[in-house]
């Protein structure tokens, strides 16, 4: 067998493990001891899984391997925050994001390799879309963030505490890697993150939430970022296809599955004078009125060229006191992580672009260039 026809066993779930090892003629228990090595201890070596024979280990080094992404480069930002790019088999890098804050640690997780969906406030969407993730490209970034902390074998105070599926790409089309990954994260033989804090981020890809609530049970948290359908539009593309009641009635359907008196989380990125007025307010009362939710507002994070700002301090808190009156749990997220280009909307990688659209968005940057006046004549204005 040649190395290119290797199983990788990391990103299998256990009930695939365990198919891996009846396939070859073995016991399924096996599975959860190379689980427990993989995602427990960060062994990638099958001679250092002392608890399994020689003869398996033998079989298993010519017919398997456990890989992670490439590590391309590690950044840590002076909060705290830290970064990783790494390369994915499609030659395209992506970026995995760790947020350190009191009592716990949020990873957040890229799961395509660009974004197909083109949000205009957005930095991944404008470098296009390349491929998507393979459940060992998902979950080895988990490992990768686990290993590096030295918290292996995995404690109770580990640094990754909870996993959020908000970084490059929407989980819900790449379906079935996601879920994978996020059943190892959960699964007591992986991570054994509590599933109130593996939170699947959507834009709103209405008929997959009903095909997710089916087979997970994990948090869930939309990306609205716009209180009517016009403006949705304009902002988040795909509201075209599934406008908004369409999208919310999908989420509550979600949420009423799950029980145990959980909601839905609210992104909503706030853009100077495009959606941080006061009628926004108003309007995003009326529209969140009989759907169970915590909001979080994330302050636009400026990119270059993106043709937003972020908001005053003053216009932020009157957008999150007229949502408090109306009795919502309203939060503001801190930005992290921007001095080294990790806060949210920053995320970008390096992208071999199928769609074409970072030569697009290039083109149209250089003809606004163009029609710039230069510092000189517009000196002598």
């Amino acid at each position: 067998m040649t190395e290119t026809t290797k199983v990788n066993l990391l990103g299998l779930t256990q009930p695939q493990l365990e198919g891996f090892f009846e396939s070859i003629g073995e016991k399924r228990f096996r599975a959860g001891q190379v689980m427990k090595w993989i995602h427990h201890f960060g062994v990638d070596d099958f001679e250092a899984m002392s608890n399994i024979g020689k003869a398996l280990r033998e079989k298993l080094k010519a017919c398997a391997e456990i890989r992670g992404p490439e590590i391309v480069s590690q950044d840590i930002s002076s909060d705290g925050t830290r970064k990783w790019v790494v390369r994915v088999a499609s030659g395209s890098c992506v970026e995995t994001v760790y947020i350190p804050q009191a009592g716990r640690g949020t990873l957040c997780v890229s799961s395509q390799a660009g974004c197909s969906l083109d949000c205009s406030f957005c930095s991944t969407g404008k470098q296009g879309f390349n491929s998507d993730l393979t459940a060992a490209e998902i979950i080895g970034q988990v490992w990768i963030a686990n290993k590096s902390f030295g918290t292996v074998p995995a404690k109770i105070d580990r640094a990754v505490t909870n996993v959020v599926m908000m970084g490059m790409g929407e989980p819900l089309l790449n379906f079935d890697n996601a879920v994978a990954a996020m059943q190892i994260m959960m699964d007591d033989l992986g991570y054994g993150i509590s599933k109130r804090k593996v939170t699947l981020s959507t834009s709103g890809v209405a008929p997959m939430l009903d095909e997710l609530g089916k087979v997970i049970d994990v948090s869930l948290a939309l990306s609205l970022h716009a209180p009517n359908d016009a403006l949705r539009d304009r902002l988040v593309p795909i509201n075209r296809k599934y406008p908004l009641a369409v999208v919310l009635d999908a989420c509550k359907r979600y949420i009423s599955r799950l029980g145990e008196k959980r909601v839905l989380t609210v992104e909503y990125t706030l853009l100077k004078d495009v959606n941080d007025q006061p009628e926004h307010a108003a309007q995003m009362v009326e529209l969140l009125r009989d759907v169970p939710c915590k909001i979080n507002l994330i302050p636009f994070n400026p990119f270059p060229f993106s043709g937003y700002e972020r908001p005053s301090n003053n216009a932020i808190r009157r957008f999150q006191d007229l949502l408090h009156q109306a009795g919502h749990n309203v939060t503001v997220r801190t930005t992290r992580g921007e001095d080294i280009d990790a806060a949210c909307g920053q995320l970008v990688g390096q992208v071999m672009d199928r769609t074409r659209r970072s030569e697009r968005h290039i083109a149209v940057r250089q003809l606004g260039d163009e029609a710039a006046p230069s510092p000189s004549a517009a000196n002598r204005t």
